[in-house]
């Protein structure tokens, strides 16, 4: 079974990051191998519009059938908002609650960042699992590429 994966804005980006590129080029690696299915919104899509140019390059090239494209709807801007609301992050990380608010109503089994400040971060996770399970959503599973890959690499 394909594994749907959230990948956030920074992922795309990571590829030309000297930090984050190998583990960024791993975790694309597994999407061309068919192991991981690239799951975005059309909000990536207009962070990706502000990127440079070889980012937006990469995104494109990417194969279309190994991406979904999903929608934000109103039910992920009311999610989003009960996060800022119950102080999870505050109301400058709006969009990043988007990116976490459609990985949950979509199902996806993970969202991929590599923002540790307000997405990959124990304290944040912990509190957006909190409201999603006070509304009857699931728990989102969220890490960084480094901790897919490293995993998928151990036998």
């Amino acid at each position: 079974m394909v594994q749907r994966f959230y990948f956030d804005t920074s992922v795309f980006g990571g590829i030309f990051d000297e930090e984050f590129e190998t583990e960024s080029q791993l975790l694309f690696d597994m999407v061309h191998n068919g192991m991981v299915r690239c799951v975005y919104s059309e909000l990536s899509e207009k962070e990706l519009q502000n990127a440079p140019e070889r980012v937006k390059a990469f995104f494109q090239e990417l194969n279309s059938t190994q991406l979904e494209r999903i929608q934000i709807t109103e039910e992920c801007y009311q999610l989003a908002k009960m996060y800022i609301d119950e102080k999870v992050v505050g109301l400058t990380s709006f969009d990043d609650c988007l990116h976490i608010a459609a990985a949950t109503l979509n199902k996806v089994d993970i969202l991929v960042s590599w923002n540790f400040k307000h997405i990959v971060n124990i304290f944040r996770i912990r509190g957006y699992n909190s409201v999603n399970l006070r509304l009857g959503h699931g728990t989102l599973e969220i890490r960084s590429p480094r901790e897919i890959v490293s995993n998928d690499n151990e036998d």
